[in-house]
């Protein structure tokens, strides 16, 4: 199924594009693997090529990234899938004795040392940091050193230098200056949702090499690539025994093109690992079975790194591994091995001291930390905790931390590896000999902390410390996820955002309106909706269904409700979407998960639900009670996401807590509740059960967790992941390496960004009296930004599939529809709730055309403006585009001609991606906005760059001109050189099919 191709010259071009984590972007798909320098000179000083051959020699004989790395035993690891696309060896010798002449140096060289075993033999080599013997190196952040290990490795002197290295070194310095680095990770990683356009992509790249007249299987990954397919099941079935495998056979049957799409990719891209649906969540797929920590790849060690197009790819940063989210555009342009520029970044130190109290959770220190970081502000900045209070943390307390590293705004929250790092490895089934093999490694090289050994201090670009004794019970809500509440306040502070005005905190209900009731009929049984009563109810999310201790003490709160007589009243929609199918054994084991299913928590798929607005559903009683009334019905789930409109449309209060206290807010039926003063229910002795009685205490969680959670579930899952199910097993998909694109599919479409393409870049475009497409506020997140969610009945997205012949019940999701630009660009900014301050307080997504005067869907007025040949530009306040990593949130405004969007300031992966696709970031000076310059948004627009790329620098003061006199200075967020030579391309994927085409 996974089938690699293994003759010619193409197995032989993969042998190349496999080493990974070096300078090979230039070695192509011929037997010569011929490579030239980039056609941008404002990228990079032109360099003979030599370097690059010399670099891609280095590559194959020292530095191969093709992963034959093993978890041990005859559990099949990533590496193993992969084997069966060798090298040809007579290519290889060929190519090695043809170069060996150019490739016999290597900037560090001289710091190449052995590891050996410790029964003898050696492990294999590697560039040692401490052989550098430099006193910097010390003082160096882990989370920094990786990156350093990484320029080392890599440097070359073309597309990683040795400047990049001293900047590095010279971190404590030059993390203060916006200085540019070069950075390679080891592997990418994608869910679906993402995954589908990035492939997409990749196959119409294909189609534009081919086009210039070059070879289209030029365009393959060039590092490991990973992709599960776990963004796609909705919550469609719950309450039933079978509803796992009646939302499974939904899943497939509405996403039977896409699959069959990413099962196409599997065999036409070299290089790539499709984990098929029903398997788990990417992140915790990634943590339990993908993560290397440290690669062994034919002899050479080197540190495991991550991007992937998933925000909470930062989840792995709680096994030592580095990870984050980049955009799709980013992650692509990583597969084909060009490096990621990247400002070295600021390391925010955050200690930890003593241990958590007795019923606090994981899920409330996360909580916790999300609103200390957001507050002190850590947005670009990696964050490292460390302290005497890492020895009381699991590593899955760490991962739930390390996972919400977006909400906090940082680019990931790393836990160095320790012994808690190399215990969680054994449990989840890699070898003693792989174990041994990751801590020689780190410890050799100066990357291991052992809290049992005096601490050197290290440097930070500043310090944060919490006491894990002061944590307590909290949930967040009702908007964000940093909007963190005390569980003794919760009461009180809904009451609040009833009152408010309407906003993060406040839905302005009138007073006499707040104890409205709706009665209706459930099932023939009488029920009741009022301000706060939990609709939905799901355990789901890779936050929190990682961790065994959260799950377990779920489920034991289930029991002692239900031994007590509590059920959860059933017309609350009820769901358990466990990480990985290890849950369910744990589950199972424990003798508990009956219990969760006696209230309502069946199984209902291993996937990311209700967390990403998969939520399904409501029962049509349930929403037919809504509909129509000012009522403010709640979900409570276990995620990390809660943005308006997100969860569900109905759903207007949305909290995230541990997985505990969902059971425990089912139970209640409202989030309208004091639980240390209120009694969740009457027991069937008539006495009322408080929270305090079916609490369960550390020590009996521990217990049954220790019992119940053993590596052999790990490997007995992990080795049988990629086999499938039926459903995908039965799916056909063709076996040609171009795609062939159906112009009637609603799913999959060829996407207009390379029709027409020259060899030429066009070269930075004017933006001349652009009107005004949408005016907003601050927060703006890419949830409001890119099609997410159901697409409504009423949307330009919904009468483009009716007019196609799609019925309503299979109008599926906008995530599910991510491979069809035309349904994606008539979904951007079509959020429910989305603020446009054009629309003078309408809230939902519409704007006006400023030249008519017409209020339009968002889609309709771009149109217009296209059509008359108008550019548009958008104006928007602080930390826009803040949330998941979409590239949809910056591939929809380019389909909408947007050409410049203005704001306070950029969440860093949006802004990134906007660079990426070729539209100008611009942000207002200090103190500045819209709103304090007199800006209405009636304006018409011109952007003041320079013609030639050539004298435009980053972070370059731009004037902006409006017709109406008013003029401004903004700094431009072209943040690099490499983003001003994306710009000049007209994007980061038309510069890459450049690069390779002149080849």
């Amino acid at each position: 199924m996974y089938r690699r191709a293994t003759s010619g010259v193409r197995s032989a071009s993969i042998s190349l594009s496999r080493l990974s984590s070096s300078s090979i972007s230039r070695v192509v798909s011929t037997e010569t693997a011929s490579v030239s320098a980039p056609s941008s000179t404002s990228l990079l000083n032109q360099t003979n090529r030599s370097k690059s051959f010399s670099s891609a020699l280095r590559s194959f004989r020292v530095c191969s990234a093709s992963t034959r790395w093993s978890h041990g035993g005859n559990w099949r690891s990533p590496a193993s899938l992969r084997s069966q696309s060798r090298s040809s060896a007579p290519v290889m010798e060929k190519f090695e004795r043809k170069y060996a002449t150019i490739a016999s140096e290597h900037a560090y060289k001289d710091i190449l040392t052995s590891l050996p075993k410790p029964g003898g033999g050696e492990y294999g080599k590697y560039y040692s940091l401490p052989a550098l013997s430099d006193p910097r190196v010390d003082k160096l952040p882990y989370s920094v050193r990786i990156l350093l290990e990484s320029a080392i490795r890599n440097c070359d002197n073309y597309q990683v230098t040795k400047d990049d290295v001293e900047k590095i070194l010279d971190w404590e310095n030059s993390s203060t200056k916006q200085v540019e680095i070069s950075f390679k990770p080891a592997r990418v990683i994608l869910q679906d949702f993402t995954g589908v356009p990035a492939l997409v992509d990749l196959a119409s790249m294909r189609d534009a090499v081919k086009s210039l007249g070059s070879d289209p299987n030029k365009i393959n990954p060039l590092v490991p690539v990973d992709l599960v397919v776990d963004h796609s099941v909705q919550v469609d079935f719950a309450r039933s025994e079978d509803a796992a495998q009646k939302n499974m056979e939904l899943e497939f049957k509405r996403n039977k093109e896409r699959f069959a799409f990413l099962k196409w990719g599997s065999t036409a891209f070299q290089n790539m690992l499709v984990v098929p649906p029903g398997s788990g969540i990417v992140h915790q797929v990634n943590l339990e079975y993908l993560g290397r920590v440290v690669f062994n790849s034919d002899g050479f060690l080197y540190p495991d790194s991550v991007v992937g197009t998933d925000s909470h790819t930062t989840m792995i940063d709680g096994l030592g591994v580095a990870g984050w989210g980049v955009g799709g555009i980013e992650a692509e342009a990583a597969m084909l091995g060009q490096p990621m520029s990247m400002v070295l970044p600021g390391v925010v130190g955050f200690k930890l001291d003593g241990k958590l109290k007795e019923g606090v959770t994981a899920t409330d220190l996360v909580l916790t930390v999300t609103q200390i970081l957001r507050k002190h502000g850590v947005v670009g900045k990696f964050v490292e905790f460390y302290g005497e209070g890492m020895s009381e943390l699991s590593l899955a307390d760490r991962a739930t931390i390390a996972n919400m590293s977006p909400e906090y705004g940082a680019t990931m929250g790393f836990f160095p590896v320790d012994h808690v790092t190399l215990e969680y490895l054994k449990l989840t089934g890699r070898s003693d000999e792989t174990v041994s093999m990751i801590e020689s490694y780190l410890r050799a090289n100066n990357m291991f902390v052992d809290y049992n050994e005096p601490q050197q201090e290290r440097a930070y670009t500043s310090y944060l410390q919490l006491d894990l004794g002061h944590v307590e019970p909290c949930i967040s809500g009702p908007k964000r996820p940093h909007d963190r509440v005390a569980l003794k306040d919760m009461k009180a502070d809904w009451h609040a955002c009833l009152d408010n005005p309407v906003g993060f905190k406040g839905f302005a209900v009138p007073k006499e309106k707040q104890e409205e009731v709706v009665k209706f009929s459930f099932e023939g049984k009488s029920a009741e909706i009022k301000h706060g009563s939990v609709v939905i109810a799901a355990i789901t999310s890779c936050t929190n269904t990682s961790n065994p201790n959260v799950m377990i003490g779920a489920a034991l709160v289930a029991k002692k409700a239900f031994d007590l007589g509590l059920e959860v009243k059933p017309w609350v929609k009820t769901s358990l979407a466990p990480g990985s199918r290890v849950v369910e054994k744990y589950l199972d084991r424990s003798g508990l998960r009956e219990y969760l299913t006696k209230q309502g928590f069946e199984i209902v798929g291993y996937g990311c639900t209700t967390c990403i607005g998969n939520s399904g559903d409501l029962h049509p009683s349930v929403a037919a009670a809504i509909e129509g009334t000012d009522i403010i019905p709640a979900a409570v789930l276990s995620g990390n996401r809660n943005f308006e409109g997100r969860v569900h449309p109905q759903t207007r209060a949305n909290y995230l807590a541990s997985p505990p206290l969902v059971v425990a807010y089912a139970l209640a039926g409202t989030v309208d509740i004091d639980f240390e003063k209120e009694p969740i229910g009457t027991g069937k002795d008539g006495k009322s059960v408080y929270l305090r009685d079916v609490w369960p205490s550390n020590e009996e969680i521990a217990q049954v967790v220790q019992y119940s959670v053993l590596p052999a579930m790990f490997k007995n899952s992990y080795e049988t992941i990629t086999e499938g199910n039926p459903l995908w097993n039965e799916l056909s998909a063709p076996s040609s390496t171009l795609y062939s694109w159906d112009p009637n599919s609603t799913y999959i479409h060829e996407p207009p960004y390379f029709k027409n393409m020259t060899a030429n870049p066009p070269g930075p475009r004017e933006v001349k009296d652009a009107y005004c497409l949408l005016n907003f506020g601050d927060s703006v997140t890419t949830d409001h930004i890119s099609p997410a969610g159901n697409i409504q009945k009423t949307s330009p997205a919904a009468k483009f599939l009716m007019d196609r012949g799609v019925d309503k019940e299979n109008f599926n999701s906008y995530g599910s529809r991510r491979g069809n630009d035309e349904v994606m660009a008539r979904g951007t900014f079509a959020n429910i709730r989305i603020v446009n301050k054009l629309m003078k307080g309408e809230v939902g997504p519409k704007t006006v055309h400023i030249p008519t005067g017409e209020k339009l869907s968002v889609f309709d007025a771009a149109s217009k403006y296209k059509t008359a040949g108008q550019d548009t530009i958008i104006l928007a306040g602080a930390e826009y585009g803040s949330g998941s990593s979409r590239d949809w949130a910056a591939k929809g405004p380019l389909l909408l001609g947007v050409k410049a969007v203005i704001s306070k300031s950029f969440e860093r992966i949006h802004r990134s991606n906007l660079a990426g696709m070729g539209i100008i970031p611009l942000c207002f000076k200090a103190g500045e906005d819209a709103e304090t310059l007199g800006l209405t948004g009636h304006e018409r627009y011109t952007v003041h760059l320079p013609t030639k790329v050539s004298d435009i620098r980053p972070g370059q003061d731009v004037t902006v001109t409006t017709d109406t006199g008013k003029s401004f200075v903004c700094t431009l967020r072209f943040d690099t050189e490499v983003e001003l030579a994306y710009y000049d391309h007209g994007g980061i994927l038309p510069y890459v099919i450049r690069s390779l085409s002149s080849k």
